[in-house]
């Protein structure tokens, strides 16, 4: 076995991925009495199919549909030069003033992507309020930014990585932590 697989540790399967998003999704539910006025932004990358994932749950459980779109947050990240090209654009389906927004993500670790989300979010209006759901919250914050649902916490070392793959950008759905 390679050096780097020895080190690799899959901490989440794609069974373990499900029952979470299930239970987050119970839990926005009753955190917002029901579904109304809530409209799901995936973070780009993986946190577009995360969103979409939660508002087919939503919508399984409630039957509603649940407007779901994404933000790619490139141009607004403090952790990257100046020189590159966004990934995508991002897509937000609905007027966002009076809403009740859910930022989705993969991984909560600095807190300095949902930081830039949150800037991303000014020029689609004033919601309601901002809610974080993120699948995996590893620790070592930078700003003071929670999420309000977490599918997991996984106590990290600074130099862990976490590599969440998902059926809809790598074929399988796996959380690997590398030491």
């Amino acid at each position: 076995m390679p050096a780097s697989q020895q080190n690799e540790v899959v901490i989440f399967n794609a069974s373990d991925i499900e029952r979470s998003l299930k239970r987050l999704a119970h839990e926005l539910i009753e955190h917002n009495q029901g579904i109304e006025d809530i409209v799901l932004l995936g973070i780009v990358t993986r946190g577009k199919p995360l969103a979409e994932r939660v508002a087919k749950l939503l919508q399984a459980l409630e039957g509603k549909t649940v407007p779901v779109g994404y933000l790619d947050i490139t141009l607004y990240r403090d952790d990257t030069s100046q020189t590159f090209k966004p990934a995508s654009e991002s897509y937000v389906p609905v007027e966002l003033t009076g809403k009740k927004v859910v930022l989705v993500d993969d991984v909560l670790y600095s807190g300095r992507s949902v930081r830039a989300a949150l800037d991303a979010l000014n020029g689609y209006g004033r919601p309601a309020g901002v809610q974080l759901l993120v699948l995996l919250d590893r620790g070592h914050r930078e700003l003071p930014i929670r999420a309000d649902y977490v599918g997991k916490n996984i106590p990290t070392a600074k130099q862990e990585r976490v590599n969440v793959q998902l059926q809809e950008v790598d074929g399988l759905d796996q959380v690997i932590l590398r030491k």
